[in-house]
């Protein structure tokens, strides 16, 4: 697992990491294919981020969500629906 300081990602990438980490509808492998990290490496940034209550509150919302893992997802999804990876704040 690398370290996410190590990638140096600006303020504003790890506000939008943030931002999609809490989505409940953005997979971890949406945020992997976008910034190139890996789940272990996303809750290392949350946790360094966020207030110790935030982050576990994060946790329990987040741990065994079949839509923050795109391939559990997948086996419960229709298949029909189109995957968000954009919040509606975020242009393009």
């Amino acid at each position: 697992m690398t370290d996410p300081q190590d990638n140096e990602l600006t303020r504003g990438e790890i506000d939008r990491i943030i931002m999609m980490a809490w989505e409940d509808r953005t997979s971890f492998d949406a945020i992997r294919t976008q910034f190139g990290l890996s789940p272990g490496d996303v809750i290392k940034l949350m946790r360094s981020e966020m207030t110790a209550n935030s982050f576990k509150m994060w946790r329990k919302r987040t741990q065994g969500r079949t839509t923050k893992h795109e391939a559990k997802f997948a086996k419960t999804d229709s298949g029909n629906e189109q995957r968000r990876f954009r919040a509606k704040s975020q242009r393009g």
